[in-house]
């Protein structure tokens, strides 16, 4: 059987199951975040559970495999295809900084890390800030966490994007949004899609949040922004889940159930509008438009939860410096802004150990992100090898947020 990531022709590839595990590992990061208005980055939490990984052994191993949804070899080398072989949209870094004087299991996890990790002393906190706006354009200013004198190792990931739409959004009433909205009322301008290149619409049927409409933006040179709502009574959690599910499928090429508009009832629907007119000659019978509003969103997010992987890390790191007592934090800072012309987003995230503790016609669905809806940015490969399968990158979700703030779209962008 291959394993998860191979060489085919010089170029690293990834199995599909790595980037099912970091799906898997985004529905536990969502699932602690709850319905608030958030952005965040999962696979920069992952990554560094992945970098970590060696550290562990026995007990902890298998812990830490059952968070990453994979076994810890097969993740580790998933972490350094990924840094070796960066995105052209994502730019991406982990590294790891400790105290001089370090033990000689831990000398030998140091030096077994991935090429592309930076090694080195423990900075000062001005350089640790320098750090994370030299690797998200400047989007995130300071690090997530405090370096305060006990600390004795530290893991960082930065990941940032900012790209432009293939083709932009043009502006239009928030009305637009439907009477039902919460939106409507409080915005002047929304997006409305252009109905060709760049932009993707459907109705989708997904196991966990039952029928969904389904957007996606197409970013210059390999981003797919996928943006999802279900009813309003569908959990979060559940929404977020099934936008992972088809963001990673439309961005790999898969398949996805979706609705027939000729199977639909045509007239106002909770996520749509339906209309019917003469066939124009062009476009098929079936067309869809999208209405959503911009948005952005600055956030920060404590890891230390259970399920997350970090006290499994921190107990593995721990052994490694002979720490009976010993405390640990991790966190992530992120901010992302989808607008009429393109998206940008980032996230930082730190961990660190201390010492202490039919025919004829044509029809038309405008499908309405009027209520809070979940977005996936998931990363794509133009050229790829079709029997190597998919480079390291292809089919990954980068960030991801739930929307219910959303913000006023301007005449000029």
């Amino acid at each position: 059987m291959a394993g998860p990531v191979g060489q085919n022709g010089g170029v690293t590839v990834i199995d599909a199951d790595v980037a099912a595990a970091v799906v898997r590992y985004a529905q536990r990061f969502h699932a602690g975040l709850g319905d608030r208005h958030h952005v965040a980055s999962p696979l920069g939490a992952w990554l560094l559970l992945a970098v970590a990984g060696p550290a562990s052994s026995g007990r902890l191993r298998a812990e830490l495999a059952e968070v990453l949804g994979t076994d810890v070899e097969s993740a580790t080398a998933a972490a350094a295809a990924l840094l070796g072989s960066p995105h052209p949209l994502v730019a991406s870094a982990v590294a790891v900084w400790n105290q001089p004087g370090v033990s000689q299991a831990l000398a030998r996890w140091l030096a077994g890390l991935p090429a592309a990790v930076q090694t080195g002393e423990l900075p000062s906190q001005p350089a640790a800030d320098a750090w994370a706006r030299e690797h998200t354009f400047g989007l995130v200013e300071r690090f997530p966490l405090e370096l305060t004198p006990d600390v004795l190792l530290v893991l960082a990931s930065a990941l940032a994007t900012k790209v432009s739409w293939d083709q932009p959004f043009r502006r239009v009433p928030a009305d637009r949004l439907g009477p039902a909205s919460p939106w409507a009322g409080k915005l002047t301008g929304v997006l409305q899609s252009p109905g060709y290149h760049g932009h993707w619409h459907l109705i989708a049927v997904t196991d966990q949040a039952g029928e969904v409409i389904v957007h996606a933006a197409q970013a210059r040179g390999g981003l797919l922004v996928t943006s999802v709502a279900a009813l309003p009574e569908v959990p979060p959690a559940d929404v977020l889940a099934a936008a992972h599910q088809v963001a990673t499928r439309l961005a790999a090429g898969g398949q996805l159930t979706h609705r027939s508009l000729f199977d639909l009832p045509l007239g106002q629907a909770p996520l749509w509008t339906l209309t019917e007119r003469p066939a124009i000659g062009h476009g098929g019978p079936e067309q869809h438009t999208a209405v959503l509003p911009a948005w952005s969103a600055n956030s920060e997010h404590d890891l230390a939860g259970p399920r997350l992987g970090f006290g499994t890390v921190a107990a593995a790191v721990a052994d490694l410096l002979g720490l009976v007592d010993y405390g640990y934090k991790a966190k992530q800072s992120a901010v992302a802004r989808y607008s009429r012309i393109g998206f940008e987003a980032a996230a930082v995230t730190g961990f660190f150990e201390t010492t202490s503790a039919p025919s004829g016609v044509q029809r038309v669905a405008e499908l309405r992100f009027g209520h809070p809806f979940a977005v996936v940015a998931v990363t794509r490969s133009e050229h790829l090898d079709k029997e190597a399968g998919a480079a390291p990158w292809h089919g990954l979700p980068v960030f991801s947020a739930w929307i219910t703030d959303p913000d006023d779209t301007p005449e000029a962008d």
